[in-house]
C-alpha cells in the first residue's frame, strides 16, 4: 500500500517550535518512503479555535517549504461524514448515552483507583435514552488494546482499567476528536501517523474506534515532545512563541537538530528539506 501520511494542526493560535518539529518528522517519514503528506487543520472544536489562525499555519508552513500534497482539509466541512460514522456505530449498539459531567466522572475513577481520564463505566450498563444523554461513549469490549510504535515499541492498553469508553459526541454537540480523527484518517487513506508523544495516550482510543467502524489500522510513530527552557512542553498553553516565518531556514535547522539529523546545510527551505529527507531515509 502506498505511504500517505499527514499534519494535523488544531487553529488554537500561530505555529510554534513544537508543532513545526512534529510536521517536519512527518513530512521526512512521507518523503523518505516515496510517499504523499496531507495537511488537515482540525477546526472541529469551535471553542478553541481562534479565527484566522488556519490560514496563518498553512502559510507558515509554506514559508518553511512544506508544501502539501493534494488539498487541505478543514474538519468544519466534515460533520455529514461524522455523523454517518456515529450512526454506523448506533445500528451496531455500539454507542450509548452518557449523564456523568467530567468532575463526576474522574471522582468516580478516583474511588476505584483508576488513573486519570478513565471513565469508570458509571453510565454503561444504565440504559441512558441519547435524547437525555450528555454525551455518546463508546461501549469497548473487555480485552487489551495494542499497537506497535515505530519509535515507542509495543504499547498495550487494558480497555477498562486503562483507556475507558471514550466520548464520541461531546455534551456540547460537537464530534469529539478520537472519532473525527479515524474518519478523516481513514478517508484520506493515510496509512502512516507521525506525531508528538503527547498524543501516543490517545491513540488506544483511536484504535478502538478503527476496529468498531471495521477500518484498517494505520502505523504509527510518535516522536520526542519539544520543551521550553523551564522543562515546559512547548505548547500554546505554555505561551510558546510564534515562529518567525523569516527565519525559516534557521528554525528548519533547529528542527533536524532535535531530529539528531546531522548537519543540514543552510539553504533554501525546499534544498534542506531534501538533504535532510536523505538523512532521515538513512535511519530507517
Amino acid at each position: 500500500m502506498p505511504y500517505i501520511g499527514r499534519f494535523a494542526p488544531s487553529p488554537t493560535g500561530p505555529l510554534h517550535f513544537g508543532s513545526l518539529f512534529a510536521a517536519v518528522a512527518s513530512y521526512l517519514d512521507a518523503r523518505a518512503h516515496g510517499g504523499q503528506w496531507l495537511l488537515r487543520i482540525d477546526d472541529l472544536d469551535t471553542p478553541r479555535c481562534v479565527a484566522g489562525a488556519g490560514t496563518e499555519i498553512i502559510e507558515t508552513l509554506r514559508a518553511h517549504g512544506l508544501q502539501p500534497d493534494g488539498e487541505i482539509v478543514w474538519q468544519h466541512h466534515r460533520q455529514a461524514a461524522y455523523e454517518a460514522a456515529l450512526q454506523a456505530l448506533r445500528n451496531a449498539g455500539s454507542l450509548y448515552g452518557c449523564v456523568c459531567t467530567r468532575k463526576g466522572a474522574a471522582a468516580t475513577a478516583a474511588k476505584q483507583g483508576l488513573p486519570h481520564g478513565v471513565y469508570p463505566g458509571t453510565c454503561r450498563d444504565a440504559g441512558v435514552p441519547e435524547r437525555d444523554a450528555r454525551a455518546l461513549r463508546l461501549r469497548l469490549p473487555a480485552g487489551t488494546l495494542a499497537f506497535n510504535d515505530r519509535l515507542c515499541s509495543t504499547q498495550q492498553h487494558d480497555s477498562q482499567t486503562a483507556v475507558g469508553d471514550p466520548i464520541l459526541l461531546r455534551a456540547d454537540g460537537l464530534t469529539a476528536y478520537a472519532l473525527a480523527v479515524v474518519v478523516d484518517d481513514h478517508a484520506t487513506g493515510v496509512t502512516d501517523i507521525v506525531r508528538g508523544a503527547d498524543l501516543l495516550n490517545t491513540t488506544p482510543a483511536q484504535i478502538a474506534v478503527y476496529l468498531a467502524l471495521g477500518l484498517p489500522l494505520p502505523r504509527y510513530a510518535h516522536v520526542p515532545v519539544q520543551h521550553d527552557a523551564a522543562g515546559n512542553k512547548l505548547s500554546k498553553q505554555h505561551g510558546a512563541p510564534a515562529l518567525d516565518a523569516k527565519l525559516a531556514a534557521e528554525n528548519l535547522q533547529r528542527a533536524f537538530a532535535a531530529l539528531s539529523l546531522g548537519e543540514i546545510p543552510a539553504d533554501e527551505p525546499e534544498r534542506m528539506l531534501q538533504h535532510a529527507t536523505a538523512a532521515w531515509k538513512a535511519r530507517i
